[in-house]
């Protein structure tokens, strides 16, 4: 088989390519605007693993990927898409049944938030004396791990939603901070934040969370490490 990746220079896309027997990357720097529409040819392959996202334009690159009509689609969504009312999770939701309902035969996997997310998040925060993070849960996994679940997916048969992916642990995100301090040396005090609206109670719910399906194996502490 042949495969492409999308967004294969990325955080997770490069992992892919890593573990996929000559995979080609495609990206905006390499000639393919999957926003625009443009340079498609790139993606001709038995399978293509969709890494690539867009804070906004997630669904009109999921159509461009589809136009190059591979034999095998692999498209990497969040957890709680369906639950969490963010604008990014309603756009990788909306991909999802874009892509299901296009008849191409595909697999889909959900994954929870990355490890680096919470990292970029706690290095903001702990800018100021007073470190404030969200009174809720998190379930980080590796970018690694993720990336080698989707190599297999790719040289396995289309799944449809295969089973969602979650990191090892779930900790408050109070917890996750002390960690991230311990591990850079910083001295912050914690401010836990609550937020109204139905956003917040989607996450104190636990919509973006996957019990039951810790499969990830390196924990945010071993990723600090």
């Amino acid at each position: 088989m042949t495969f492409v990746v999308t967004g294969g220079s990325g955080a997770l896309g490069r992992h892919v390519v890593a573990a996929l027997p000559g995979a080609r990357s495609v990206s905006r720097s390499s000639g393919t605007d999957l926003v625009r529409g443009t340079g498609l040819s790139a993606l001709r392959a038995d399978v293509v693993v969709h890494c690539a996202t867009s804070f906004r334009h997630e669904v009109a690159m999921a159509r461009s990927v589809l136009a190059a009509k591979p034999a095998h689609l692999v498209y990497i969504s969040i957890v709680g898409c369906h639950e969490v009312p963010l604008p990014y999770y309603k756009q990788k939701l909306a991909a999802e049944r874009v892509i299901l309902e296009s008849g191409i035969p595909c697999t889909i996997l959900r994954a929870t938030q990355f490890h680096s997310l919470l990292r970029k998040m706690f290095e903001g925060a702990s800018k100021l004396p007073l470190m404030l993070v969200p009174g809720f849960r998190f379930q980080p996994v590796d970018e690694a791990e993720v990336g080698m679940e989707l190599a297999s997916l790719a040289q396995a048969p289309p799944s449809g939603k295969a089973p969602e992916m979650g990191g090892p642990e779930i900790r408050e995100a109070a917890e996750f901070a002390r960690m991230y301090l311990a591990a850079t040396g910083k001295t912050r005090k914690i401010l836990t934040l609550k937020a109204p609206g139905a956003t917040y109670r989607a996450y104190r719910a636990g919509g973006n969370l996957s019990p039951g399906r810790e499969v990830g194996h390196r924990t945010f502490a071993d990723y600090l490490a």
